[in-house]
């Protein structure tokens, strides 16, 4: 079946693919076969009923600054911010713009910095683009594409050495109508080393969408294609779009984003959409909320203001969107409260072990513009959070692989967090009943739950069974069998 195939049948079944997990939308009644993947708590997904226990959004940890634009081919503008981790290195790709004067301004740059550890960032002299005289500099395309090149690292099985990091980028060319309506697109391009590209045809891949912004691709391996999620316009409102390519060439009329009942038509100005690390048939994206209209500082010549917001989906169509505030908020810095600042970056970093970075702009038309470094918890995005009051809450009926359940949570030194396992029926299976339970405390990535009898959950893989959780002052972040 060809990646058109399937979006055929993903439009059939409004946006839900037939995958190894049951949609979130379903009768709690249906099996969810989890096996021994990774759950984050991002979504309902799992849970049938709850009293005291609620979904939290977890806030992001505000770092160092991580990069400053301040090179003459850098500048106020500079945006679009790509974050790739291969081999022990992170590169940072970024539009290089002092003066932005027009979306296909042939002067903007894309840069990259090198780094380590993905805190301490250093900008190479390349000798690749010649800038005002000299090539020692950081700069590796010059031209309209460099308006919103983004780049990831091709992680589909087989692909040749000399196509491991891929880009997509390019705007509508200039003229009358929309950005809708005017001629252009977004360009395919391949690298062996991320410095050094070359064109894969001299032909935007991808026409149909607006694209005056952060334009991203990356192969999904558990849907076995390559996904973009590009920039479109709904009823007025900057907004996402995404299509499917087995080739990276050949790409899906684009399907925009839909979202639950009662969610408000916001302006994304950006995605930052990617498979969740550790969990990769959930998709997460962290949207730039553009409020355009308000103005903070008077002496501000562009109006709006903007944050970021958190979302997650199981078929790359339909987004969850239990958490309408902002994840990422602009702060006490006033100069975070002018245009389009707050934007996340493209791309999640292993920065330390159990610890992810991502970043987030600041300072935008400023002289100092910047990225500063933010980080969470491994799968750390939200949780099942639990109050001082105890609370508690049961999973759908569920199939899983393994011999034992394994916990990323965090409690008080007062907090708690007990699981039962029952039959399908709703009754605690003899030996892991709550009674049994040991009481887990502390705060880790990988706790082991365990009861009474030591018994493993061995005898009961593949069998239909409920979880009931007992929780005082905790937050349990991802649940797994293995």
């Amino acid at each position: 079946m060809s990646i058109f195939d399937k979006s055929i049948i993903c439009a059939i079944l409004s946006g839900f693919c037939a995958f190894d997990i049951v949609s979130a939308a379903s009768a709690s009644q249906t099996v969810l076969d989890i096996g021994s993947r990774w759950e984050p708590f991002v979504d309902s997904f799992l849970v049938a009923q709850s009293e005291g226990v609620a979904l939290k959004l977890q806030t992001p940890v505000k770092r160092e600054i991580a990069l400053v634009m301040d090179e003459p081919w850098e500048g106020i503008s500079g945006a679009y911010v790509s974050a790739v981790q291969d081999d022990g290195k992170v590169l940072l790709y970024y539009r290089g713009s002092a003066q932005l004067r027009s979306d296909a301004d042939p002067e903007q740059t894309t840069c990259v910095a090198f780094s380590k550890d993905g805190v301490n960032f250093e900008k190479p002299s390349l000798g690749i683009v010649e800038i005002n005289g000299s090539t020692a500099n950081n700069v590796i395309l010059q031209g309209s594409v460099s308006h919103n090149f983004t780049v990831f690292l091709d992680t589909r099985p087989g692909v040749a050495a000399e196509n491991r990091f891929k880009a997509l980028g390019g705007v509508k060319k200039p003229g009358k109508g929309t950005n809708l309506e005017r001629e252009g697109g977004l360009f395919a391009f391949v690298s062996a080393d991320g410095v050094h590209w070359r064109k894969m045809s001299e032909r935007p891949v991808i026409t149909t969408g607006a694209f005056d912004s952060q334009n991203l691709a990356f192969w999904d391996s558990a849907r076995n294609c390559y996904v973009c999620y590009s920039r479109t316009i709904v009823e007025r409102k900057r907004a996402i779009q995404s299509c499917l390519s087995d080739d990276f060439m050949s790409w899906s009329a684009p399907q925009v984003n839909k979202y639950h009942g009662g969610v408000p038509l916001e302006h994304f100005y950006t995605s930052a959409t990617l498979p969740c690390p550790a969990a990769p048939h959930i998709y997460l994206a962290f949207p730039m909320r553009f409020i355009e209209g308000r103005q903070k500082i008077a002496t501000h010549k562009v109006k709006g203001v903007s944050d970021a917001v958190f979302m997650s989906s199981r078929d790359g169509v339909n987004w969850d969107r239990p958490f309408l505030e902002a994840w990422v908020r602009p702060g006490l810095d006033q100069q975070n409260w002018t245009d389009r600042n707050t934007m996340p970056a493209y791309g999640i970093v292993e920065s330390a072990p159990g610890e992810w970075s991502m970043y987030v702009s600041e300072h935008y038309r400023h002289a100092d513009n910047r990225l500063r470094r933010v980080t969470v918890r491994k799968l750390g995005f939200s949780s099942m959070r639990a109050g001082a009051r105890k609370g508690e809450f049961t999973t759908k009926p569920l199939r899983f692989q393994g011999e034992e359940l394994v916990l990323n949570y965090a409690t008080s030194a007062a907090g708690v967090i007990k699981v039962e396992v029952q039959y399908a029926t709703g009754t605690p299976i003899p030996g892991f009943g709550m009674d049994d339970a040991a009481e887990l405390f502390g705060d880790e990535l990988e706790g082991v739950t365990l009861w009474r009898n030591g018994g493993s959950l061995k005898r009961l893989e593949g069998q239909t069974v409920k979880l009931r959780f007992s929780m005082r002052d905790a937050d349990l972040f991802a649940v797994r069998f293995r």
